[in-house]
């Protein structure tokens, strides 16, 4: 992991502007008032999908420790309760697609910006490829 690359990447995407519509973009995907990027991916056999779900949590949670003096400590985003309201509530993107992936993610309000970072290790689809994401939006965590 190229964790300065990562935090480079994550502190753009607080003031680039937004796609207009939503789909994929130079840097990952994205729509009105999100992007959403892949810091990270496997392409492990199922072998070692474990190890590599273990390394990125670690990954996360060093991006977690430079990123937490900065905008505070927050507690752990528990996605599974957004996952289990997108079945009785319109739940908006990023969320919806980033409960549908991760169990559990950090966020923070970047301040100053009027945005939002999230990042999580999407491994809920044991066929998908482990990512680590990075969120960048301007829609408050529901």
């Amino acid at each position: 992991m190229n964790i300065a690359r990562h935090i480079a990447l994550i502190d753009e995407l607080c003031f680039r502007p937004f796609p207009a519509e939503h789909g994929p973009s130079d840097v990952g995907e994205g729509g009105p008032g999100y992007h959403v990027v892949v810091l990270e991916r496997s392409e492990d056999d199922c072998g070692t999908r474990a190890a590599t779900v273990e390394q990125f949590e670690k990954y996360r949670d060093a991006l977690y420790e430079v990123y937490a003096p900065q905008w505070r400590h927050t507690h752990p985003l528990n996605l599974q309760t957004t996952l289990l309201r997108t079945e009785r509530e319109d739940i908006p993107e990023p969320w919806r697609s980033l409960s549908a992936g991760a169990a559990v993610g950090h966020l923070w309000e970047a301040q100053g910006t009027g945005r939002w970072i999230a990042v999580a290790v999407a491994d809920r689809d044991p066929a998908a490829d482990v990512q680590l994401l990075a969120v960048v939006t301007d829609v408050a965590p529901p």
